[in-house]
């Protein structure tokens, strides 16, 4: 079933491959008939008070297991009218992330990394790279707030929160600027194995000449059992959990060339597409869905807390996220043997490629997604 996919490819340039993904998605847009349309991102939210909030418009599903949701391409196109996978738009990559904020914070702190592999390169290791600090309101409510940056491995160690203020300015609340100050200590990790595409949707009777662009994953993920990632008596293992989540986002949307679109107008349309996909898999996967208010985050955070790990533990252990980047360390030795050092980025790998646990390819999270639906969970709406 594999297929020449020209935005699957084995890269290490992040700012390359969404350059080429916008290209594919403009000319799939004008193939659907939206010629003089003109693509704009996702827009800042304006609350009645007047602030100008970056919003993360989105929702998921978590499943047991990533083969719960083959064929999810085929049940979308199926059960939504109006929805339109976009041509050659899939992307898969490996990304692990770490929680660095605990569950007492008032936001998610996370550092995660995007890892696109050379043509000839082993796919059994994941080397942090595109590296970036994202900070989160919690759960997985309506308009949650989002603020994420990039920062070069070298600066990992440095207060990032001027950062944030040259990317968002007088957008970045007081309160989310203070907490970009505090340091970044490592509570748990997760390893994700991503399959991704992207799709438009068109509904002229609600939304008239918006088209919504939204960006579809299945995530095939495993969480450490301790925030350092060694083995846990309590899990048996180094991994304590593994699951799975569909997630849809907004990322932007298109409107004819020299309109003028509302923020109310443009904010219902967007979720107006978010309600157009959940409708039908909440429906179809009621019997698979693990029920969770948690985001991915905040899993790592609470699946962590369950096998005992204290804040006080996470406190003496001190890790750093650039820890994680270094195949020895020069300060952290293992405890059955003080004369060698910890390979903190493998026991990262661990979290991809533990035998027990082993995340599928990414080859075969987009053929099992690509395959027709399974009739037996199939249902008109």
């Amino acid at each position: 079933m594999a297929h020449f996919r020209p935005l699957f490819k084995y890269i290490k340039n992040h700012d390359v491959l969404f350059s080429e993904l916008a290209l594919v998605r403009d000319g799939y847009a004008e193939s659907l008939g939206l010629a003089n349309y003109v693509y704009h991102k996702t827009p800042k939210f304006i609350t009645e008070d007047g602030q100008r909030l970056t919003i993360e418009p989105e929702r998921s599903i978590v499943v047991n297991h990533y083969q719960s949701l083959t064929g999810i391409k085929d049940i979308l196109q199926q059960e939504i009218s109006g929805f339109y996978i976009i041509n050659n738009s899939d992307i898969g990559f490996r990304y692990p992330t770490a929680a660095i904020a605990g569950l007492d914070a008032p936001f998610i702190k996370r550092f995660r990394s995007e890892y696109f592999h050379e043509a000839d390169e082993s796919r059994n290791m994941c080397h942090p790279i595109n590296l970036s600090y994202g900070i989160k309101s919690r759960g997985k409510a309506d308009n949650r707030q989002e603020y994420e940056i990039w920062v070069p491995d070298e600066a990992l160690e440095q207060d990032t929160s001027a950062l944030f203020i040259e990317k968002y300015g007088e957008d970045l609340p007081e309160d989310v600027r203070n907490f970009a100050t505090l340091p970044p200590v490592v509570h748990g990790w997760m390893g994700v194995k991503r399959a991704a595409f992207e799709a438009l949707y068109i509904n002229k009777k609600e939304m008239g000449d918006i088209a919504i662009n939204l960006a579809l994953s299945v995530d095939a993920y495993n969480i450490g059992a301790n925030p350092d990632l060694s083995y846990s008596e309590q899990a048996d293992s180094s991994i304590a959990l593994h699951n799975a989540e569909f997630e849809w986002e907004v990322m932007g949307y298109y409107a004819p060339e020299n309109s003028h679109m509302s923020h109310d107008q443009i904010w219902q349309s967007i979720n107006l597409a978010i309600e157009a996909v959940s409708q039908p898999l909440n429906s179809i996967y009621h019997s698979k869905i693990i029920p969770s208010n948690e985001s991915k985050t905040e899993r790592i955070l609470s699946t962590v807390k369950k096998l005992g790990v204290t804040d006080q533990h996470i406190h003496d252990v001190n890790l750093r996220p650039s820890e994680f980047l270094q195949t020895h360390s020069s300060t952290r030795s293992k405890a059955h043997d003080p004369s060698r050092q910890v390979n903190l980025l493998g026991r990262l790998n661990r979290l991809f490629y533990q035998e027990q646990h082993r995340l599928p390819s990414l080859a075969y999270m987009h053929d099992l997604i690509a395959q027709p639906s399974p009739k037996a969970t199939r249902t008109k709406g």
